[in-house]
């Protein structure tokens, strides 16, 4: 039987993913005729990603899946390594896109391309980053780790409340950010477009 942490790990990073896809659509897209609505779901969707993956899915990462993979599989520890510098960087990387947003929003279109090749950039680390976990890590936890290695990471992970993860039932403080992101925002994320 699949393990709650990993299933919650597979679908947070699909649902982030998603999230990032819709980035680059909504910048490819610009703001057309509707600035204010589309700086407004673009400040939300960085939000959402400053909110979840780096105050609930990393930390969980850090303090629970990574040194149990570490210790018992010294060949992933590397990887680990890096995944943890990845995981300091992240909070700042995001925060900055959220500034090179604003300037943008308030600037104008002079402040168009920094924003636009900051999120490329960070689009590309965050893919690259979840693949090196789905492809080193995951394997190796699923290989090395004991029953109750499972049970501590399923405990911790089964409290996550990522708002756009499917099937999950939804934290009601995150309600009004995942609607507006979902009434927004372009496919796979939302209905909007």
């Amino acid at each position: 039987m699949p393990s709650i942490s990993l299933r919650t790990i597979r679908e947070e990073h699909a649902s982030l993913a998603a999230m990032l896809h819709s980035l680059r659509l909504m910048l490819d897209q610009g703001p057309r005729d509707a600035p204010a609505a589309f700086f407004d779901v673009m400040r939300a969707m960085l939000f959402y990603i400053d909110e979840f993956p780096e105050r609930q899915h990393h930390p969980k990462e850090s303090r629970w899946l990574f040194p149990k993979v570490a210790e018992r599989a010294p060949e992933a520890a590397e990887t680990i390594a890096k995944l943890e510098r990845d995981h300091v960087g992240g909070e700042s990387a995001v925060r900055e896109l959220q500034h090179l947003l604003l300037g943008w929003e308030l600037m104008g279109d002079v402040r168009r391309e920094a924003f636009g090749e900051a999120l490329r950039r960070y689009i590309q680390f965050y893919l690259d980053h979840m693949r090196l976990e789905e492809t080193v890590v995951l394997p190796a936890a699923q290989k090395h780790l004991s029953a109750a290695d499972w049970v501590a990471l399923d405990a911790a992970f089964a409290s996550n409340t990522n708002p756009l993860a499917p099937g999950r039932p939804r934290d009601a403080v995150y309600d009004r950010l995942f609607t507006r992101i979902v009434m927004r925002a372009p496919g796979p994320i939302g209905l909007g477009g």
